[in-house]
């Protein structure tokens, strides 16, 4: 009973100064582990000291690459267990990994909470400038953005392609003219704009650049150099949250290893694990998701048979990287969908979850000790996709000062009064919408 009492007194006391306890990992004393690196090349293992099987790890990667990944890695213990033939040539390229964005911003907010500038629970009036947004707006909280709950209008594609051409004058505001659909907090809906926002919101509470923080607070670190990647910014000098990182795999995979040690690299606490707690419990309005990453089984392209607490960073096509706490296992992949369906594209769209499941199936029977039994094919859900439903015209018709969405004083030519960039200025060379390539050394690319 005391040693039950003197558990339950060490939780209370870890989660008052913010460490909050990592689940127990099942591992073997045999299996190395590593330690994580901000160095270029990354700590390995062979299979067989990572506890897998040779041959059948390398059946795992082969089919991950038959399903048009790009790049691949497989981590166990921190230590790199197996990679893809192609990424020699792709690892070191920046990619869009689209809305894996938006838990990198959750990332940076949580380091911005950890300093005390950045208060989760406020309403973001706090941080805006005074008579930015009508009330209403500004009674959003920055929770209600991390959770996509801010409840406002959604037309995922016209918010979405306004971003690929870089049209949008100033997102943030552009989302202060959205109306409401639900009350703030009440319901989940999946809205590029609302990150936009939370960017905008956190570079206001930060009181600098957003991607200056998030070089010196997370990027630095993690040995990620300003020159590997481009991040895009809005016509107004904001850099979008929705999507738009363009990052080498190299560097995408070393923040599913902050994720798996729980915010922590080598013997810096980047995050705390509080608040990577927070952000991969499910919210109350989606099991599904928490502060901008899709957590838990069966959710988004987290297979339903890994095992609970597993999540990840999802962006359109399969950007991912799966974190697998229980195993210390983290994967990371980059590509052009290559998941199957019987459904033609609405189903390609609505089950990409049938790619992840099926690699899954192979990479955890690969363990010379596999932790679960064989789950069996992907069995395709009905189509209940309507795609009509992802369109919403004002939010284009917005950007051009016209209807219900648009706010005041705010177009294609100016916004507040403020100038605007050309289309695409913001660019270095060689890099245009999914990847920078190209010999011109202002190009973004790990050297």
């Amino acid at each position: 009973m005391c040693r039950i009492l003197g558990w339950f007194a060490t939780i209370a006391i870890l989660a008052t100064i913010g460490v909050v306890p990592g689940p127990a990992r099942a591992t073997t004393d045999s299996e190395l582990h590593c330690g994580v690196s901000s160095a270029r090349a990354f700590p390995r293992a062979t299979p067989r000291q990572a506890g897998f099987d040779p041959a059948r790890l390398a059946d795992a990667l082969a089919f991950a690459m038959s399903r048009n990944r790009l790049n691949i890695q497989v981590f166990h213990h921190n230590c790199l267990v197996g990679t893809g033939p192609s990424d020699d040539h792709t690892g070191r390229t920046p990619w869009n990994v689209w809305s894996v964005t938006k838990s990198v911003v959750s990332l940076l907010a949580g380091i911005a909470s950890d300093r005390g500038e950045l208060d989760l629970t406020a309403p973001i009036g706090r941080y805006l400038p005074p008579g930015l947004g009508d009330a209403e707006h500004r009674s959003i909280t920055v929770t209600d953005l991390l959770t996509e709950t801010s409840g406002l209008h959604v037309g995922a594609i016209n918010e979405g392609v306004t971003g690929v051409f870089p049209i949008d004058p100033d997102s943030a505001v552009q989302a202060l003219g959205v109306p409401f659909d639900t009350p703030p907090g009440t319901a989940f809906a999946y809205s590029q704009r609302n990150v936009d926002l939370l960017s905008y919101v956190l570079e206001l509470a930060v009181r600098e650049p957003l991607q200056q923080f998030a070089q010196r607070e997370l990027f630095d670190p993690l040995g990620i150099a300003r020159g590997d990647y481009y991040w895009a910014r809005d016509r107004s000098g904001h850099t979008y949250g929705y999507a738009h990182l363009l990052i080498p795999p190299d560097d995408l995979a070393k923040f599913g290893l902050l994720l798996d040690n729980w915010g922590r690299w080598g013997n810096r606490q980047i995050v705390s694990s509080k608040y990577v707690h927070a952000a991969r419990t499910p919210s109350a309005t989606n099991r599904c998701y928490g502060y901008l990453f899709w957590v838990g089984p069966g959710c988004a392209e987290v297979p339903a048979f890994l095992p609970s607490g597993s999540y990840q960073m999802s962006g359109i096509g399969l950007q991912d990287v799966f974190v697998v706490p229980s195993l210390d296992l983290t994967v990371e992949w980059t590509g052009v969908f290559g998941n199957h369906s019987s459904e033609g594209p609405s189903g390609i769209l609505q089950n990409m979850g049938e790619l992840s499941h099926e690699f899954f199936r192979k990479l955890l029977a690969a363990f010379v000790h596999p932790p679960i039994p064989d789950p069996g094919p992907y069995v395709e859900p009905p189509l209940q996709l309507d795609p009509r439903s992802y369109f919403d015209p004002n939010i284009t018709l917005a950007l051009f000062g016209i209807g219900p969405d648009a706010y005041p004083n705010c177009n294609v030519l100016s916004c507040l009064r403020t100038p605007l960039a050309p289309p695409f200025s913001d660019a270095p060379p060689g890099c245009l919408i999914l990847t920078c390539l190209g010999p011109d050394p202002r190009t973004p690319g790990i050297r």
